[in-house]
């Protein structure tokens, strides 16, 4: 099996959602474009993604969004080293179709006080569906790994819960544990990286808000 030695995930840069939550009541989730400053962001991830790739191929991933494409594009990577497939399972939570700023602001603080891995928004997903389709990309992800040919980087470009729960699953966290993180940054990256002992490591954690709170001992 030819493991990467490295797989980066990458949340997109600011977006007109992220700057002007009453926009999703005019546009679609998926159709919402990057701010002048999301692509500044994306464009300084992109040198530090290039430093890290230099010269090696990567097989890259990315959420459907037109955020995330247009974050992908202005990182300018070399695209005769790169193999890009739009993966539909990274894509954002749904949370319904058109969305009344008032409704979602109320189901947040619902989502707030009942937790949100397993809180489902009307009409859209709770964490726990996002983590079983992240699930499922991995697994196929996983199978990509049998082809003794697969570049030795992977790149996932995609949305911030997105990025927590593919480590979740990567890692076994408790839902506790997911529970107690914080997103990353706008353009933030994670890199999950092969050690010699033969095991992935995160090159640094998620921030946290708060202290986990299981409800029993696991591991």
């Amino acid at each position: 099996m030819a493991r990467p030695r490295r797989i980066v995930l990458v949340r997109h840069g600011e977006s007109i959602g992220n700057v002007d939550d009453t926009v999703y009541e005019r546009e679609p989730d998926h159709a919402l474009a990057l701010t002048d400053r999301g692509r500044a962001q994306a464009e300084e991830t992109g040198e530090g993604l290039r430093e890290v790739f230099g010269s090696e191929r990567i097989s890259v991933y990315v959420s459907p969004y037109r955020r995330t494409h247009e974050t992908l594009r202005a990182f300018r990577l070399d695209p005769d080293l790169i193999r890009i497939r739009e993966e539909p399972r990274l894509r954002e939570q749904d949370w319904g179709n058109w969305q009344d700023r008032d409704d979602v602001r109320l189901q947040k603080a619902y989502r707030d006080a009942y937790g949100h891995f397993f809180y489902r928004f009307a009409q859209g997903e709770s964490g726990a569906d996002v983590y079983d389709r992240v699930g499922g990309f991995l697994e196929s992800l996983f199978r990509s790994f049998e082809d003794p040919d697969h570049p030795p980087n992977v790149l996932l470009v995609t949305h911030g819960l997105a990025m927590r729960l593919f480590c979740m699953r990567w890692f076994h966290w408790t839902v506790a544990e997911f529970e107690s993180l914080a997103n990353p940054g706008n353009a933030e990256m994670r890199m999950l990286v092969l050690g010699a002992d033969g095991k992935y490591s995160l090159d640094r954690p998620f921030e946290r808000w708060r202290d986990p709170e299981p409800y029993g001992i696991t591991g």
